[in-house]
């Protein structure tokens, strides 16, 4: 499953990053209360130099990987295995201590960033760093040279989400919200990048971010509703059978078409008939996809919540759970957040503030994919 793979695929170590893995440990060891009760209280003001001293020396790390990888990758050298995640468990030890270190000093809290994260938690003087990043990792995730493009890969994936919804009894209007909130889990997933491999995972790849048996569930699973699909949609459907057969003998999780298909019924087309119910509940079409974002990440508990009839109510508060959460940039940052032990679903919701901008960007795309629509129909 998705949520032990990213429990594990965080802890795994790496020689250049040595004194950022202590980091991360020791704030784990903090969240599970494995510290004394002293050390969870506010930063005491005589603390404040060793604050600032963490998050410099936290900060400089992380510059030191993305030089080391970038010099590697220029030098042609091999990488090591999982190349991405020394970078992500550096970005981490970065932020974690710059809000640890504006906890002390509120006063160090600065101008905003192109990032959208909240200034509590990042230094906008470090744009660089993680433009750097960014660009690390897309060459390191690049899709492989028989990947299988798209050249409409956003209208696909709207397509699909919302053909899927209709096959599972949404109506026209309901089901468009299918395919925003099928857009929002491709950006979540890849940040819109089709056929991607994973630089910090060897099992999951593609559009969606799939392993090898979610993607045969999903193909399983899409044979079942394909013929209510022929029904209202034949185009969709000779365009799939179209990509099957260019797919050929290819991983499929490598064609963008079927990658997406097999994702969103892998994980996600069960829940689409609960869309009504989410949208009342939750307004904002970015909630939206943060739920169904949630169920790649904590699956089972989402699936309580939204059972309970009290979604942003549903408390979480097994330790697993909440680390699951942490493993995936939620409570993550800082010793305040990370010591949380329990939380609803409101609070997950708000914390999952690094996903703001890829939704935004998604629903901006759907937007433009609607009215390109609205535009050539008759």
């Amino acid at each position: 499953m998705r949520i032990a793979t990213a429990a594990l695929v965080f802890f795994i170590a790496s020689p250049c990053c040595e004194s950022v893995y202590k980091t991360i440990l020791m704030h784990e060891a903090r969240s599970m209360g494995l510290t004394s009760p002293a050390q969870a209280q506010p930063v005491p003001a005589q603390a404040q130099p060793a604050a600032l001293a963490s998050y410099n020396r936290a900060r400089d790390e992380f510059r030191a990987v993305l030089r080391e990888r970038r010099a590697q990758i220029e030098g042609k050298q091999s990488l090591p295995n999982l190349p991405g995640q020394a970078l992500y468990l550096a970005r981490n030890a970065m932020i974690s201590s710059y809000k640890d270190l504006t906890d002390a000093v509120p006063a160090r809290i600065g101008r905003a960033n192109k990032f959208g994260i909240p200034p509590a938690y990042f230094d906008a003087d470090n744009e660089p760093l993680l433009d750097e990043y960014l660009n690390l990792f897309k060459i390191m995730q690049a899709p492989p040279a028989n990947a299988q493009n798209s050249e409409t890969p956003f209208k696909d994936v709207v397509d699909l989400g919302t053909a899927i919804a209709r096959a599972k009894g949404l109506d026209p209007a309901t089901a468009a919200a299918a395919g925003r909130i099928s857009l929002g889990l491709f950006f979540a997933e890849t940040n819109g990048n089709q056929n991607i491999g994973n630089a910090r995972s060897n099992k999951y790849k593609g559009s969606l971010q799939t392993g090898v048996s979610e993607d045969q569930t999903g193909r399983k699973k899409w044979e079942a509703v394909k013929r209510s699909i022929a029904s209202f949609d034949p185009a969709l459907i000779a365009r799939d059978d179209k990509e099957e057969a260019r797919a050929g003998n290819l991983d499929r999780r490598f064609n963008h078409w079927i990658a997406v298909r097999d994702g969103l019924m892998n994980a996600h087309a069960e829940l689409f008939r609960q869309i009504p119910a989410i949208m009342k509940a939750l307004p904002d079409p970015i909630d939206q996809m943060k739920v169904f974002e949630l169920i790649q990440i904590i699956p089972s508990p989402t699936k309580a919540a939204l059972a309970s009839g009290h979604l942003t109510e549903y408390r979480i508060s097994d330790p697993t759970i909440m680390g699951y959460l942490r493993n995936n940039s939620i409570f993550t940052f800082g010793h305040a957040d990370r010591s949380k032990t329990s939380a609803s679903f409101r609070e997950i919701l708000d914390a999952m503030w690094l996903f703001n901008d890829k939704f935004e960007r998604a629903l901006a795309k759907f937007n433009e994919v609607k009215g390109r629509q609205a535009h050539t129909s008759p």
